[in-house]
């Protein structure tokens, strides 16, 4: 497959967001990826979570950075989705690299930094992606442009894009500037003149949040590099249609500058 389908917090149509459910459920729907995101604990534990507050995805309030792994652990992660769901934990991203490597799946992780800017939060992740051996096969993402920039820092090959829902002005030099191999795009920005520009730069696009069918074979008409979706069982069966001009537009997307 070309285009990559990353299922958006795993197959969170079906299943609880960022839960292993929803992992495990992607994965069988046959998903090249999943996107995550990722926050610290309040002992330092990196904790896959969307929202810096408990009270949407779990039975707890108040702040993710204020409770210890421990006290987050004893959380309802699955009741707010639906009653089959009940007693699902949060997963830290250990747990999930632990579970993806032996999987052929990419990873999207999704720094969580653009509210709280959490210290050391891209060393830590950045280190035990290294530990497992998923460098190769992750990318990193944030809406905080200080993170790319100590992500590049850290490792100047890494793979990290510039997540937005704005248009960027002069966009080359923008993603070169803080160290970015490509830029996360909200599906409403993209058009084909965009699209040309990225590729022309060399600069990976994905495209997120595509639920709709004709925005996601729209992406695949375009030669995205790849979309979030919450729906990879329906981004794969209209993947499976396209005549095979389009699903072979574009030549290894994964390329490492």
């Amino acid at each position: 497959m070309t285009t990559k389908i990353y299922a958006h917090r795993g197959a969170s149509k079906y299943a609880p967001e960022n839960t292993m459910p929803a992992f495990q459920l992607a994965l069988e729907m046959k998903a090249d990826g999943i996107e995550t995101d990722v926050q610290l604990t309040k002992d330092g534990v990196p904790i896959l979570i969307h929202d810096e507050k408990l009270k949407r995805t779990t039975n707890g309030t108040g702040l993710v950075q204020d409770y210890t792994l421990e006290e987050l652990k004893e959380l309802d992660a699955g009741s707010w989705f639906s009653k089959s769901y009940q007693g699902t934990k949060l997963v830290t991203l250990e747990e999930l690299l632990q579970w993806i490597k032996p999987t052929s799946l990419f990873l999207n992780i999704e720094l969580k930094n653009n509210i709280i800017d959490y210290e050391n939060l891209e060393k830590i992740v950045y280190n035990l992606v290294v530990t497992y051996g998923m460098l190769g096969r992750t990318v990193f993402s944030s809406f905080n442009k200080n993170s790319i920039r100590r992500l590049h820092k850290l490792d100047k090959n890494v793979n990290a894009c510039f997540l937005t829902s704005r248009k960027i002005r002069r966009l080359k030099h923008f993603l070169r500037s803080i160290g970015a191999t490509g830029v996360h795009a909200k599906y409403r920005l993209i058009n084909t003149d965009f699209v040309s520009e990225c590729k022309r730069h060399g600069f990976d696009l994905r495209v997120y949040t595509v639920n709709k069918p004709f925005s996601i074979v729209r992406c695949y008409q375009l030669g995205c590099t790849a979309i979030f979706t919450d729906v990879p069982d329906v981004a794969y069966d209209l993947y499976e249609k396209l005549p095979l001009e389009t699903k072979y537009k574009r030549k290894n997307p994964f390329r490492r500058r």
